[in-house]
């Protein structure tokens, strides 16, 4: 059976918000409703070198019934929870936070000039992890395994990838959705085929130059839906081409949410706001 390659289902644009203090960002995946891509519910990209953008941060503020993903591509990032994790974020690294029943933390430019770059995304948890007690993981640049060709280079954050007759593992592992995570650098005038399991859905996030996917020109700074298939192509022309791929295992359950709650129904978000008002969010 002929291996089936995934093109375009969906163009979400991102467009300008603010989140935190006033910290400026482009916001694709959850900028409404029906924009999501399950299990995926919001993605952020942030970049400025104005420190007016950014440096007010995150303050405190609560978490329940999903997990939180951020990855620096340049600048520095403080992060501190209820828990007593205490972890800074450095250009490569990755803040991989499971919020499950409650997590309160705080996330804190390091920096007071210069360019601060990266994105955070959020994943939903399946119903029966949503009560589970909280997790993070500070995980630094050189823990990322890079895969380097003549054509390109990849970062794996998590998920594994077998390319040939080796198999390289991110260092995240374990998450019930099974998420694949890359950064991807193509060259110029290069190709590039990679697996995908069919039963994950995903995104590609292109966010320096131009690329392909099986023919179609890839937007910029937009979450680019990808269609059912078993793996993925690659290309570009004159110029070369930085961007994510990011997948996992759908849910398909109900989602009600309330700001940085995130459960199944209204009854159970109501909860959260008890728990939040009551200090016994984080349990």
């Amino acid at each position: 059976m002929q291996t089936q390659t995934r093109k375009i289902k969906r163009i979400i644009k991102g467009i300008d918000s603010q989140d935190g203090a006033g910290v400026k960002l482009k916001r694709s995946i959850g900028q409404r409703q029906h924009l999501r891509i399950d299990p995926f519910l919001m993605l952020d990209m942030f970049s400025s070198d104005n420190p007016d953008d950014y440096i007010a941060g995150f303050p405190p503020h609560p978490h329940r019934g999903f997990e939180t993903v951020t990855y620096m591509l340049n600048g520095s990032m403080l992060h501190r929870d209820h828990m007593g994790n205490e972890g800074l974020l450095n250009t490569g690294g990755v803040q991989w936070m499971t919020a499950g029943r409650g997590v309160i933390h705080e996330e804190r430019p390091q920096q007071e000039s210069g360019l601060m770059r990266g994105f955070q995304l959020w994943i939903n948890l399946p119903a029966s992890d949503k009560m589970k007690p909280a997790a993070y993981q500070n995980i630094e640049p050189e823990q990322i395994p890079v895969i380097q060709s003549d054509q390109a280079t990849l970062r794996l954050v998590a998920g594994e990838l077998e390319i040939g007759a080796k198999v390289y593992k991110g260092p995240v592992q374990g998450i019930v959705t099974q998420p694949v995570f890359i950064d991807i650098s193509l060259k110029p005038h290069s190709q590039l085929v990679l697996p995908l399991a069919a039963a994950l859905s995903g995104f590609i996030y292109l966010f320096e130059g131009e690329a392909l996917l099986q023919d179609e020109t890839l937007q910029t700074d937009a979450a680019v839906e990808l269609d059912a298939g078993e793996q993925l192509s690659l290309a570009t022309h004159a110029k070369s081409a930085r961007m994510l791929l990011v997948a996992a295992k759908p849910l398909n359950e109900p989602i009600a949410q309330y700001g940085p709650f995130v459960m199944n129904n209204m009854e159970q978000i109501e909860q959260a706001l008890r728990d939040y008002r009551d200090g016994v969010l984080a349990g």
